[in-house]
């Protein structure tokens, strides 16, 4: 009994501790069906760096794959206004395996990627988080190109 109580506590902790999170990520997902051609969400991430960004993955009404950014305000609220919400094919630009093959010619040493779709500058990016030689990086790359656009941002070791 004691078990189960703790189980369905650590449920409901778990619960109230993302509640905000998800809120954030259903706003987002929400705008971007209402303002773009988005019919079918895949995938949603929430990247940071000088602006929090939503990015939606998913399927237009052809079936075509897309890709949203919503920005959002410091209060998880959707911005409003022009380009606070943003669609692209993903025909347009570079795929997520696009842009790991061309991270791996241009460093080769890259250990631990993590990579995700964001903003840099107010450019719509893949935001790269790597290790090399003991030191952990933030590099930008143009989603339409793949063209580096910010960094390497070398994070201090201790």
């Amino acid at each position: 009994m004691i078990i189960l109580l703790l189980g369905f506590a650590s449920y409901r902790y778990y619960i109230y501790v993302t509640q905000d999170i998800r809120a954030q990520e259903t706003a987002a997902i929400l705008a971007a069906k209402k303002e773009t051609s988005l019919v079918k969400v895949t995938d949603a991430q929430k990247a940071v760096w000088d602006s929090i960004c939503w990015t939606i993955e998913g399927l237009d009404q052809e079936n075509r794959p897309l890709m949203v950014w919503v920005t959002m305000d410091e209060n998880g609220k959707v911005k409003s206004g022009e380009g606070s919400v943003h669609e692209e094919l993903l025909a347009n630009g570079l795929s997520e395996q696009q842009m790991k093959e061309l991270i791996h010619k241009a460093i080769p040493d890259a250990d631990k990627m993590r990579l995700l779709p964001g903003m840099y500058n107010g450019e719509y990016a893949w935001q790269l988080f790597y290790r090399s030689q003991d030191h952990y990086y933030y590099q930008f790359y143009r989603f339409s190109n793949g063209q580096s656009i910010g960094g390497p941002f070398t994070l201090p070791n201790k």
